[in-house]
């Protein structure tokens, strides 16, 4: 939520859906990382060595990525959209003499439509990426028997073509609007749901590449306008609690436990198609959400809102300052 924010709040607006959906590449290039890391592993290492040891190697490694990420984040200066809404909270503080309380109540209060709207957006989104990212080497492996080093290779060449889609997908949010390409990958991900599992049940590799590969690239039409489209989505006292509840709590609700179900429908029915069912339902889901939703592309948001918390019905503002700090 934090991160996306910065990013909305310091690019420029006609290009916020661009600028803001390169934070959302941390997810392929994280990917990227993983997977390139535990297919070296597999491949320099027996399976006793590897689960005896190896399997730790990623999370030491992972480490390091902590303190870079610290790192960047205390170096950036806050948003001149973050620092014009502290002047107007220290101004009001010194003449009512209240500090702005944390605005979780009130997000709760006035964007409950938002808050479901965005959970909704990310349930095809989430479900489908652990779908294809983490699932599919369990499927893969049992049901064709394609060695876990060769479903490791597809999810990477996946995972790249997803790294350079995103910016693109973000690209176009800012030209045709946010919700004509969410609701494109939300569509996209549905439909090949079933395509997805008959060309990995092939048993060849480079059908395999292409059902990761098409799958991430509709996945990403969704993750790359999801920034932008979040922030603009809520006003300026509840942004960044209402973007993070929204995000975060799908997350939990939608993401965690796609694996876990996943894996017990494959068990149940010894088939993909359940699983393709349970994806297409979340695309389902995510089509009403997004389609509910309205389009936030033309929102300002250094204007600020009023007393209320509610947006105006074409702009918006920064995050809030008691969240912020």
């Amino acid at each position: 939520g934090g991160a996306v924010l910065l990013v909305s709040e310091h690019g420029d607006a006609r290009r916020r859906g661009f600028w803001a959906a390169w934070p959302q590449t941390g997810a392929p290039a994280g990917q990227l990382l993983a997977t390139g890391v535990l297919s070296a592993l597999t491949a320099v290492l027996s399976d006793g060595a590897f689960e005896a040891w190896g399997w730790r190697v990623p999370f030491l490694l992972s480490g390091v990525l902590v303190m870079v990420g610290l790192w960047i984040r205390l170096s950036v200066d806050e948003s001149p959209v973050f620092k014009a809404a502290l002047a107007r909270a220290e101004a009001r503080k010194e003449q009512g003499g209240v500090a702005e309380r944390p605005p979780l109540v009130a997000v709760l209060r006035d964007h409950r439509r938002d808050v479901l709207v965005a959970m909704g957006a990310r349930m095809a989104e989430n479900i489908s990426y652990y779908v294809i990212t983490a699932f599919i080497l369990v499927y893969a492996t049992e049901r064709t028997h394609l060695s876990q080093q060769t479903a490791l290779n597809a999810v990477l060449i996946g995972s790249a073509a997803h790294f350079a889609v995103i910016p693109a997908w973000g690209a176009l949010s800012d030209r045709v609007g946010r919700r004509p390409v969410y609701l494109l990958g939300a569509a996209g991900v549905g439909i090949w749901a079933f395509p997805f599992f008959a060309l990995v049940d092939t048993g060849r590799f480079w059908a395999l590449v292409v059902a990761v590969t098409v799958g991430l690239v509709c996945h990403g039409a969704m993750y790359a306008p999801q920034a932008a489209f979040f922030s603009e989505m809520f006003a300026t006292r509840m942004r960044y609690s209402g973007a993070s509840i929204g995000a975060q709590f799908a997350s939990v609700a939608a993401g965690a436990p796609a694996p876990l179900i996943a894996t017990a429908l494959l068990a149940e029915h010894d088939s993909g198609t359940p699983v393709a069912l349970y994806v297409m339902a979340a695309a389902v889901l995510t089509l009403v959400a997004v389609g509910c939703a309205r389009e936030t592309r033309h929102r300002d948001l250094a204007e600020a809102d009023d007393d209320t918390g509610r947006a105006p019905a074409r702009t918006g503002g920064g995050s809030s300052v008691a969240e912020r700090r």
